[in-house]
């Protein structure tokens, strides 16, 4: 399983690097176009997909980028910040190299251009560095439950505070797969367990568990010290797979589905037996026969099924993997489950039970975009998953009168890819909204 980001930050690399850095601004502006203006106003058509990349990069820049990632990327931006509307600072408009600003209908972008005179002043560098999201003039709760509402398969939402009534709600009790946020019941487990005295942050474990990325440590060497801060660390702000499976070894499944239980999830049974991602992995990849029998099967039925495919697919390579999942959804209903109502039960729960450390690990990788949302929550605490047909957004908020405030967006479509860009415009709006 990977996090799904809320991905605008991190989003955009469109550059062939180069030396140097953007010149002072020029003293005075010239009168005539330059032709650093006119490439950037043609960034903007490009956004919008009315210009062809063939049309402004160099050819040096299009064999470092493929046309089809620049189109891509640019639909992933205005997916979730609207239309590009304008080049609102180009500093210095004139020479080869500046730092360029482009305004969306809710978001500002923020990087620099490069162009190079021997070959048609054809753009060379293109990098956003950050993509910001604006607030959206008129915008209301109610707009945005409409919006979400509309959305091709099956969502989940919830936004509130901790301790009253919700201010954003839809399907609330609907349990819907969770992709990687299903880790945030895990770390819950851990945190619990820490702050009993149970066990430490500084406790090392050997690792003996080997998923398939996201992550990092599936190429760690077999024993490898490691401790439990680590992991933890590791399983939230880069959805590691190895981590995590390590941590629910360490734990045992039984563990984390006493969490579920005592968090008040409205339907633990779902989620049992409690899979690891290396177990979710070769059931999909494997049998189609197990596939279909899932759904018809008691608890201890999957169980076997989850011991079959265990040894059936000891080899199972990446290769085999992603190909699993290259074709859109795959047997989405194995998974993990909860509803955006127990996800934030969860976080009443871990707020009572859980070490500190939990939630600063929380906010390793916050996926919210932009000064003014930080600038309304001191503390942002995130967790995402997806797989295609599953997108989740979990948010833990703090606001500057330390209330605490949950955002959590769901939505299944057995059916087709969900679009990442489209939910997370949704949510950026959520942060945004006034209170």
């Amino acid at each position: 399983m990977r996090e799904a980001l809320a991905p605008a930050l991190a989003l955009i690399l469109l550059a062939l690097p180069a030396a140097g850095t953007a010149q002072a601004p020029a003293p005075a502006a010239a009168q005539e176009q330059t032709a650093l203006e006119r490439r950037s106003r043609e960034v903007v058509g490009l956004l919008n997909g009315e210009v062809q990349p063939e049309a402004i990069f160099t050819d040096g820049f299009r064999a470092a980028v493929a046309d089809a990632q620049i189109k891509a990327l640019s639909a992933s931006l205005t997916a979730q910040f609207g239309r590009a509307l304008e080049v609102s600072l180009l500093a210095p408009r004139e020479g080869t190299r500046a730092a360029l600003e482009i305004r969306f209908e809710r978001g500002l972008a923020k990087g620099g251009i490069a162009i190079d005179p021997a070959q048609g002043n054809r753009i060379n560098e293109l990098r956003f560095t950050s993509v910001d999201a604006l607030s959206v003039a008129g915008d209301t709760p109610r707009k945005i439950s409409g919006d979400l509402a509309v959305l091709p398969g099956t969502v989940n939402a919830w936004f509130a505070p901790l301790d009253g009534p919700p201010v954003i709600t839809l399907n609330a009790q609907q349990p819907l797969a969770l992709g990687s946020a299903f880790k945030l019941y895990v770390l819950a487990a851990l945190a619990e367990d820490v702050k009993a005295g149970k066990r430490k942050w500084s406790d090392t474990v050997p690792l003996t568990e080997k998923s398939f990325p996201s992550g990092q440590l599936q190429n760690w060497p077999k024993g490898a010290p490691v401790t439990l801060h680590t992991l933890a660390s590791l399983m939230i702000s880069i959805s590691d797979n190895t981590a995590t499976d390590q941590l629910i070894a360490v734990l045992g499944k039984a563990r984390i589905l006493k969490v579920m239980k005592d968090s008040g999830h409205s339907d633990p049974a779902l989620n049992d037996p409690f899979l690891t991602t290396r177990e979710l992995f070769l059931l999909k990849t494997g049998d189609a026969a197990a596939l279909y029998d899932w759904q018809r099967a008691d608890a201890e039925t999957r169980a076997g099924l989850v011991a079959d495919a265990l040894v059936a697919g000891a080899n199972t390579t990446l290769d085999q993997v992603n190909a699993a999942f290259g074709n859109g959804p795959k047997a989405i209903e194995i998974e993990w489950f909860a509803s955006s109502a127990d996800l934030a039960k969860l976080f009443v729960h871990m707020r009572k039970t859980a070490d500190p450390k939990a939630f600063a690990i929380m906010a390793i990788s916050p996926s919210a975009n932009g000064e003014a949302i930080r600038a309304n929550w001191p503390y942002i605490g995130f967790k995402g998953g997806s797989e295609p047909g599953v997108l989740n957004y979990t948010w833990l908020l703090t606001d500057k009168a330390g209330r605490d405030w949950v955002l959590t967006l769901g939505w299944n479509n057995p059916d087709a890819v969900v679009d990442e860009g489209k939910l997370n415009a949704i949510a950026q709006r959520i942060l945004l909204l006034p209170r």
